[in-house]
């Protein structure tokens, strides 16, 4: 599968595209087939696509797609109010995964759409591989499509609904005013109200297990087996033909495969996708915003930052070399990496390091055996690389720590009587039986753990929840964003109260 010349070998369901490792065909400039393939902004995905791609193109359009996706799951797993949660999810598709409509203007609509069709089939592919992939997939694509569906053009899609031709039965007006009463009795309406929303409502027959959701919350009327769907409603009938179309289409994907196996480049691609997926998150690289804001951390400053705005990694690991005067290698590794994320320079972080070893440790043997591997995060030993601090992706799924180690995640490493120990020791803004507490214990059985990281964020600062890092309601994705993220409110804060301040002497003044 994937073989750069030997499309007939692919299987049918799918991706049938072509790698081309030098250029790849411009959507824009086949206008024309183009235009025929993506008619509509929504898309059932029902058939391959045949397309020249690059390497690039088939990770970089998958993973835009994954942050995505992540991103809907997060937000599902905090109970957000719907609005909230649409309004969220619609703000983060604009910045990462926009798809807009025929009539948008200066927009590269066949691109966006380009874009978006193949990241589905990547996805696919590296999401079929077990029953537990396959439903958080189908759960977030279907919130995805929920999304796209409510927000689309009201003429544009009711021609994709034309253009799909479902078997659905329009209810004429006789046998309308035959079941008058009970099918009144399905709206949620009341008075004269429900009298001129029934006037105004169409409806539609289809067998009752269709529209399993809409039975189960005793919204529509069942007569012979048909469930009478009234068209306000037509978004239940619409996500149930998606969801089990793609449902069928995953288990299909899978039996076939092995055969993917043949191309060598792909499978190490499809295999970071699924482990970021399963980690609940993207695959975006951190980009520390030190430098941008001007600020540099010295090693006087850690304590009164890590008090302030560590997260909980971060936090355990510092409080863990306070207290004993050492760390493990992998353990050193992590608290080394985010902060240099954070901008303590090399300098700075040999005198941080010795100052934490303290009398436990000779200035020879620190100098023989540690500083050296100081200097090497730095990139100025070894092989010179600039090493970035490690995201939250690996430090759940890398080097796992064992019984004696202090490295990792707290909110999976931890026993559940240790983790809760550790949060109340730390922040005490959280209280054992609080609503709080509960929602981080809820997102750590159900291994959401960077739920249950952002939590931690938005009670310890003072946020609502579903709030997160942003307005968008970002999740944790990496320590060194929470810290950003906090620092950059805590700025907020203080320019707000000097802005205060200097209101009122200009007060003063003028009286």
């Amino acid at each position: 599968m994937f073989k750069p010349s030997t499309r007939h070998n692919l299987p049918a369901l799918t991706a049938d595209v072509k790698i081309n490792k030098r250029q790849s065909t411009s959507a824009s400039s086949s206008s024309s087939s183009s235009s025929s393939r993506w008619p509509y902004r929504l898309n059932f995905y029902d058939q391959p696509p045949v397309l020249d791609i690059t390497l690039e193109e088939f990770e970089v359009f998958a993973i835009a797609r994954l942050r995505v996706l992540t991103h809907i799951e997060a937000l599902s797993h905090r109970s957000l109010p719907f609005p909230q949660f649409s309004s969220a999810v619609g703000t983060y598709l604009k910045q990462h995964l926009p798809l807009s409509s025929n009539t948008a203007r200066n927009v590269n609509v066949l691109e966006e759409r380009r874009k978006d069709e193949i990241g589905h089939w990547v996805l696919r592919l590296a999401f079929c591989r077990s029953p537990d992939l396959r439903a958080r997939f189908l759960r977030s694509e279907l919130a995805l499509f929920r999304q796209r569906f409510e927000t689309d053009d009201a003429a544009e899609r009711a021609a994709f609904l034309k253009s799909l031709q479902f078997d659905w039965q329009l209810v004429d007006a006789g046998e309308k005013a035959r079941l008058e009463t009970e099918l009144k009795t399905c709206l949620w309406t009341s008075g004269t109200s429900k009298d001129e929303a029934f006037r105004a409502e169409s409806w539609f027959k289809v067998p009752w297990h269709t529209v399993p959701d809409l039975v189960g919350q005793r919204r529509v009327y069942i007569n012979g087996g048909m469930a009478y769907v009234p068209q306000s409603l037509q978004i239940s009938l619409v996500l149930q033909a998606f969801g089990s179309r793609l449902e069928r289409a995953l288990e299909l994907t899978a039996k076939n495969l092995p055969r993917l196996d043949e191309d060598e480049r792909l499978g190490p691609v499809l295999d970071h996708l699924a482990t970021s997926f399963l980690s609940g998150l993207g695959a975006a690289e951190y980009q520390s915003e030190s430098d941008g804001n001007g600020t540099t951390v010295t090693a006087d400053m850690v304590d009164d930052v890590a008090r302030k705005h560590f997260p909980p990694c971060m936090r355990n690991l510092y409080d863990r070399l306070k207290r004993d005067h050492h760390l493990k290698h992998f353990a050193r590794l992590q608290l080394g990496l985010f902060l240099k994320g954070i901008g303590l320079p090399l300098d700075e972080a040999v005198v941080f390091w010795r100052r934490m070893y303290g009398a436990t440790m000779s200035d020879d043997k620190f100098n023989k055996e540690y500083k050296y591997n100081i200097r090497h995060g730095y990139g100025q030993e070894g092989k010179r690389m600039n090493y970035a601090p490690k995201s939250c992706q690996a430090i759940l799924t890398i080097n796992q720590p064992g019984t004696q180690d202090s490295h990792g995640c707290p909110f999976r490493h931890f026993s559940p009587d240790n983790l809760v120990i550790f949060l109340l020791s730390t922040y005490p803004q959280l209280d054992r039986s609080s609503p709080e507490m509960r929602d981080i214990l809820d997102s750590v059985k159900t291994s959401h753990y960077h739920v249950a990281c952002t939590r931690v964020f938005e009670v310890t600062h003072g946020l609502k929840k579903g709030q997160g890092l942003g307005p968008d309601g970002e999740t944790v994705t990496h320590p060194n964003k929470f810290v950003d993220r906090s620092r950059e409110m805590e700025r907020d804060r203080m320019e707000a109260i000097k802005a205060k301040e200097g209101g009122g002497d200009e007060d003063v003044k003028m009286d």
